[in-house]
């Protein structure tokens, strides 16, 4: 137990540990009803930027903290080893720079190991999602994500309340930007998204 304590709260391993606890913590915190906890919105509206980055990763479609738990777990565990069966075994200097260089590349493996496991996850949460009505077909919004393309994108449409963010695709060669307007022309029940085009086009 006092090995384990060591490690997890060794450099690098204690910068996952801190991060790792925070999304436990947060999880706690929305098992007991403190936070809020929606599976039926994937993309929460103060994180459109976040999210667009993590799309990007293979890690959107699902909510925000259920990614970062992912990542977090995963570095956490690749660090742990790392510090466990190689930096122990180093001092000084060597050992600072080992560090350091584990706690950064340790990202990318866990961010592809969570990529990989949230693909059955994202089709168990699109079928979580309500089901918007087809009415919404001619819609105008505006661009959240920084890029709307063929696999990934959000907008914001007014619905007379505070908003709804939908998730778009936009078909080739057409991209959008954020801030764009763009009009919804067709729905997609496969993958619960919509496809879009520009307010300009559209008015032509």
């Amino acid at each position: 137990m006092n090995a384990f304590l060591q490690t997890t709260l060794t450099f690098p391993t204690v910068l996952w540990s801190v991060l790792f606890a925070f999304c436990a913590i947060y999880w706690l915190l929305a098992a007991f009803g403190i936070l809020d906890l929606d599976f039926g919105d994937a993309e929460p509206p103060d994180s459109t930027a976040a999210t667009g980055v993590l799309a990007r990763f293979g890690l959107g479609g699902v909510p925000l903290m259920v990614a970062l738990a992912l990542v977090t777990f995963f570095g956490w565990i690749i660090s742990y080893f790392v510090q466990l069966l190689l930096l122990g075994q180093l001092s000084g200097a060597l050992r600072l720079a080992g560090g350091i260089v584990t706690a950064v590349l340790a990202l990318a493996p866990a961010v592809l190991a969570s990529s990989l496991l949230l693909r059955p996850l994202r089709k168990f949460i699109a079928r979580l999602r309500p089901a918007v009505p087809p009415s919404l077909l001619g819609r105008v919004g505006t661009v959240t994500t920084p890029r709307v393309d063929e696999k990934d994108g959000m907008a914001k449409f007014d619905d007379g309340g505070a908003g709804l963010r939908l998730q778009v695709r936009a078909r080739a060669p057409d991209t959008f930007k954020r801030g764009d307007r763009v009009v919804l022309l067709e729905y997609r029940d496969a993958d619960n998204t919509w496809r879009v085009i520009s307010e300009a086009r559209f008015n032509r």
